[in-house]
């Protein structure tokens, strides 16, 4: 049974209104924090009017590509329940983790069977591991194949290019689905409609 949905990549209020208000709200919202390559990013003083909302029963992420502490220091305060870390090894992580004290998904790229075993590392740091595909901004696909050798107790998230209609062939799988790209419209903004269907089909599994 899948666990939770993540919408991902939201960048301005009505969107993230809509989302909040509607009937059936996704688990997580993510917000693209410091990886300005990604036409999702948003930037910090908009991040931090954007986040400062009741969130209800949602849980705000930050998606972070290797923060430095400069830039951890500049959101500590900001609206935020995980920090979602690309890049980032596992002792740095753990500092982050403490130091900040807040929850961490840790995002492993996966292209091969190796890129997925490094879950382990994490195991006693993490709360939750994102198997992502390496495209980061450009919404690729991976092997979902490749996630049989993970055990079914982790705690997981799944991204990679997950299409609406993709969502009943997890509806016997135990992941977070994340979807982010194909929300959008063809000029690269999140789609009003395209939600909402997501939304809806997703409180019917």
């Amino acid at each position: 049974m899948i666990k939770g949905l993540k919408i991902c990549g939201i960048s301005d209020p009505k969107t993230l209104n809509y989302i909040l208000n509607h009937p059936n709200p996704p688990n997580f919202i993510g917000f693209i924090t410091n990886y300005r390559k990604s036409k999702r990013f948003v930037e910090f003083e908009k991040l931090k009017e954007l986040v400062n909302v009741n969130k209800k029963d949602v849980k705000f992420i930050s998606v972070l590509v290797n923060p430095n502490d400069k830039l951890l220091e500049k959101i500590k305060n900001l609206n935020f329940d995980y920090y979602q870390l690309y890049d980032v090894g596992p002792e740095r992580t753990k500092e982050i983790k403490i130091k900040y004290d807040i929850k961490i998904i840790t995002a492993l790229t996966v292209s091969e069977e190796n890129d997925v075993i490094k879950y382990k590392n994490y195991l006693k740091i993490s709360d939750i591991i994102l198997f992502d595909s390496k495209g980061y901004h450009k919404s690729e696909s991976f092997d979902h194949n490749l996630l049989d050798i993970v055990p079914n107790e982790l705690n997981k998230m799944i991204a990679g290019n997950i299409q609406i209609d993709d969502i009943s062939n997890f509806k016997n799988k135990d992941f977070i689905i994340d979807l982010s790209g194909s929300l959008e419209d063809t000029n690269g903004k999140k789609d009003i409609n395209k939600i909402d269907k997501l939304l809806s089909l997703f409180a019917k599994i």
